[in-house]
């Protein structure tokens, strides 16, 4: 129980204490985290999936691609839906030829294309680029972004990417972007979030940003 400290007035004794709990408080948390981390032995790859409604996907991702990066690790990215046109993170990482692999296989978006045989020749196309990166020793981060979208539309086969996935190297941390994830992807995922849409300016009128959205 603690006593008054003398010279503080009513409201300092009452911040004091404040203080005091939350150090207490504090020291506290901080022995069941150490004894939590003591318990996390495992290493190695992990597979990631950003999915849902919400905007941030494929932003997350490359988020997590930069700070990769940041450790000198060899990227592979792979983007089977987006099409050619010119983005803020095909200008950044295109910077790092030695370390960053970014490779545009998609035809854009499905509306715009209007060919359905063109769309699965490339997703196909792509797909199989993804399975050699991932299983190329030299590579320690692998994105397939919007690989969702092109199962969802049957490009690529979903038991044919779960197979692959299950079998893949465990050395590398393999990360899919895109909405309507698979119940059979997220089942084999190490991680999986979902971006929940609250509010998106497009829907106010805005057109799409460059730096936010491209």
């Amino acid at each position: 129980m603690s006593t008054p400290i003398d010279g503080l007035s009513d409201a300092n004794q009452a911040e004091a204490e404040r203080d005091r709990l939350h150090a207490e408080e504090m020291k506290r948390r901080q022995a069941e985290r150490r004894a939590e981390r003591a318990t996390k032995k495992e290493r190695g790859g992990l597979l990631m999936i950003l999915t849902g409604p919400g905007k941030g996907k494929s932003s997350s991702a490359f988020g997590m691609v930069a700070r990769a990066l940041g450790w000198d690790m060899r990227i592979g990215i792979v983007q089977f839906i987006k099409g050619k046109w010119q983005t803020g993170e095909k200008h950044f990482f295109r910077r790092f030829p030695d370390l960053v692999t970014f490779e545009v296989m998609g035809e854009g978006f499905t509306w715009d294309v209007q060919d359905r045989q063109r769309d699965i020749a490339a997703a196909q196309k792509a797909w199989q680029r993804s399975c050699e990166l991932i299983n190329d020793p030299d590579y320690d981060f692998i994105l397939l972004d919007e690989l969702n979208i092109a199962i969802r539309n049957d490009y690529v086969s979903i038991a044919d990417v779960v197979a692959f996935l299950k079998d893949r190297p465990r050395d590398k941390h393999i990360c899919i972007t895109g909405r309507d994830a698979r119940p059979e992807l997220i089942e084999i995922a190490d991680l999986v979030t979902e971006m929940t849409l609250i509010k998106h300016p497009y829907e106010a009128g805005f057109k799409a940003q460059r730096g936010v959205e491209f």
